[in-house]
């Protein structure tokens, strides 16, 4: 069978309200049938801590210690805990739910995307593997999240390394269309990714990030050698060629496009209304 040939946007460092807009906005473009189905790279200037959509910000989030570090912050559409965009690859894919390739099921979906995931670390010579909770203390745990940190412990079809999470996904369904975008972790910094929290009190930070290292790892701190961004969007671009059987091609967005991505970006992710209104 003849592969398909999917939309490719590698769109560099973004801004977190563009970021953001762009994957609303190809969610939308592709369920009028103006574009095909895309698999986009992307980074954040500055680094940003992004919320899931149902976070409760004043509860979950301290904004002081985020404004110290210099960060962006922005909501996702997509559901999940917060998440440092630093140093990682972030990418997003945007297909119908109605796709030959895509299961019914939320998280069989997850399943059939994150294969393009799994390629890519085992192009990069790590072998990750799907994680599946299997006790009902782990499948609680999905349930009613105990952290706010989106890496603390790996969801259904989450990809780890060793018994440790190394790329984190959330998904959102729209106009019949699948959005999943997630971050595949380079490098990180624990210190300042848990300073950006509320605790009940100091020693119960301290527990839950000593317990974080052994729940979740970035790609340089088990690689044999060290992992560059550019090796990343290679290995993970043709991860996804391998996992989904299909052809990438670039897409270039046009000037209206481009203009109104920035308009939504402005209008909505930019807005107290949506970042902060839980």
């Amino acid at each position: 069978m003849e592969k398909e040939t999917w939309g490719y946007i590698d769109s560099g460092d973004g801004s977190p309200s563009f970021n953001m807009a762009l994957d609303e906005a190809l969610l939308d473009w592709h369920s009028r049938g103006e574009i095909p189905p895309v698999i986009r790279f992307y980074g954040w200037s500055p680094a940003t801590l992004s919320i899931g959509y149902f976070q409760k910000y004043e509860k979950e989030i301290d904004m002081d210690a985020v404004n110290e570090h210099g960060l962006g912050f922005v909501r996702r559409p997509t559901g999940g805990r917060g998440v440092l965009h630093e140093h990682e690859l972030t990418y997003s894919v945007i297909v119908t739910e109605d796709h030959h390739m895509m299961p019914n099921t939320v998280t069989e979906a997850y399943r059939v995307i994150s294969e393009g995931i799994l390629r890519g670390f085992q192009n990069l010579g790590l072998e990750a593997y799907f994680a599946v909770p299997r006790t009902d203390e782990e499948k609680s745990a999905l349930k009613n999240p105990r952290s706010s940190v989106c890496f603390d412990a790996p969801s259904w079809y989450e990809l780890v390394v060793e018994g440790r999470k190394v790329a984190g996904s959330a998904q959102t369904r729209q106009k019949g269309i699948i959005l999943q975008h997630g971050s595949i972790l380079l490098d990180l910094d624990e210190d300042k990714l848990f300073s950006l929290f509320k605790y009940p009190n100091e020693r119960v930070k301290e527990r839950m990030q000593k317990a974080f290292k052994s729940k979740a790892v970035a790609i340089n701190e088990i690689s044999s050698r060290r992992i560059t961004l550019e090796e990343a969007k290679n290995a993970f671009k043709s991860g996804f060629e391998e996992g989904l059987n299909i052809n990438l091609k670039a897409y270039e967005l046009s000037p209206s496009q481009l203009s109104y991505v920035k308009e939504l970006a402005e209008n909505k992710y930019e807005s107290e209304n949506w970042n902060f209104r839980r």
